[in-house]
């Protein structure tokens, strides 16, 4: 096992004394855009901080024995050996990542700290190649939730501990990293990786592919429809990246499986049911699974400016009339990020509210220059979020296992909205559900 020179048990954590981008000090002036980056980042910086704000916030504590525990996991996987800094070497940087995992309620879940490479200094076709990995689908999540209702299966949800670092480097892949920020250690030493650090562009493709082969040895077949779903005769799988989802006949037969794939070697841990499974709280009674994701609903209202006493709550969605671009419309400006709401409510429609997802998506449209008029309909989305923060959707599979789809078109919708001279004017809106056993499994609203 390789060890560090001068780390007593606790590790030697000392005050990481470069320079960061949050430093209020780094620069006098710049470009106002990244001004407003800077701004905006460290705004919404509470669940994923940086290194130095990790080390002097609230959760300091937390966060350290995080960093701990992933050394402790990287050591005794020798996940690289330590070896003199040549002047030929290609080095990459090092950097920590931290993350706080939330329950749908917002409560602190899990503070993860990720030693990671600066794989955005890799240069491609040089030290690193192939890069592509899928995750799942949530149509196949919601599929698969349904023939477990049906076929009265129990869940279990796992997390897979260090999960790139499963994956070894091919032999024709040498990458030197540098040695973790925070950390005393021989300047002359840098780290050849063994193993797929996160951070790496290739480390995603290899962990997937090192799963896949894992999975197949105990019996689960990929699915020839969505690449991250596994089928057996006793078992349903989902993977999201390290997120496993899994349902058996019973809890026996799951840690049953678990205990097979521990002894492939997978650090893999059980964390209960299906619920709060990628920040989606599910709910299941009989047959009857409801989706909700009340967290990230009120997040949406607070980034509004809407969680106040005396903002109205609406019972009805947005007008059904199309949302025009306002060409002659004065240009928001104001301390509501945009495009920052608009992706909290494509992920929110996109899972459990699809009665949104024609409203949001016209929103969507005015992501990068967003007026007056688009703030007003982002709002008014919010307060019916504010009215109806509550509801979610509700799986109740009927006797069959019939596929229905039901589609809808305008024709010209924007016609009479826009200039007549815009080529947009003329454009189409197309919408559609498609059901399973009468639960909607997948749904869209587009031009």
């Amino acid at each position: 096992m390789d060890s560090w020179d001068d780390a007593s048990p606790g590790y030697a954590l000392i005050d990481y004394i470069e320079r960061d981008p949050s430093d209020p000090a780094l620069v006098d002036h710049f470009d106002p855009r990244v001004l407003s980056a800077k701004v905006t980042a460290s705004k919404y910086s509470e669940d994923s901080p940086n290194y130095k704000q990790a080390m002097r916030g609230p959760f300091q504590q937390e966060w350290r024995r995080a960093m701990e525990v992933e050394l402790d996991t990287l050591i005794e996987l020798k996940a690289w050996d330590l070896v003199p800094q040549t002047p030929d070497m290609k080095i990459l940087p090092s950097t920590w990542a931290f993350r706080l995992k939330r329950r749908p309620d917002l409560e602190p879940k899990k503070f993860k700290a990720r030693f990671c490479a600066r794989g955005d200094c890799q240069v491609e076709g040089i030290d690193v190649f192939e890069t592509w990995a899928p995750v799942a689908q949530w149509s196949t999540v919601r599929a698969v939730m349904i023939l477990a209702a049906k076929l009265k299966l129990v869940s279990a949800q796992c997390d897979i501990t260090a999960a790139f670092l499963h994956a070894h480097l091919p032999p024709e892949e040498v990458v030197y990293v540098h040695k973790p920020p925070g950390f005393v250690r021989d300047p002359n030493l840098v780290l050849r990786l063994n193993r797929c650090l996160y951070g790496l562009r290739q480390a995603p493709k290899h962990f997937f592919e090192y799963l896949v082969a894992c999975l197949e040895r105990q019996g689960l077949k990929q699915s020839d429809f969505d690449p991250c779903l596994f089928l057996s005769k006793e078992y349903m799988g989902v993977l999201y990246v390290d997120d496993v989802l899994i349902y058996g006949c019973s809890d026996a037969s799951i840690d049953e499986l678990i205990e097979r794939l521990r002894r492939e070697e997978i650090l893999l841990r059980r964390e209960g049911t299906a619920e709060g499974y990628l920040g989606v709280h599910i709910e299941r009674d009989g047959n009857r699974t409801t989706l909700t994701q009340p967290g990230l609903t009120k997040k949406v209202i607070e980034a509004l400016g809407l969680c106040s006493k005396y903002s109205t709550a609406l019972a009805t969605l947005a007008e059904k009339a199309p949302l025009p671009r306002d060409v002659r419309g004065v240009r928001y400006d104001g301390p509501i990020s945009y495009a920052s709401v608009v992706g909290m409510l494509l992920y929110l429609t996109g899972h459990s509210r699809p009665d949104c997802a024609f409203a949001v998506h016209q929103c969507a449209r005015y992501t990068f220059e967003p007026k007056h008029s688009h703030i007003a309909a982002l709002k008014r989305i919010g307060r019916y979020l504010k009215g109806t923060a509550d509801k979610g959707l509700i799986m109740d599979p009927s006797p069959g296992l019939g596929i229905d789809c039901y589609p809808d078109a305008d024709f010209a919708g924007l016609w009479g909205y826009e200039d007549p001279q815009d080529e947009h004017c003329a454009c189409s809106r197309t919408g559609y559900v498609i059901t399973l056993a009468g639960c909607p499994v997948v749904w869209r609203s587009s031009l």
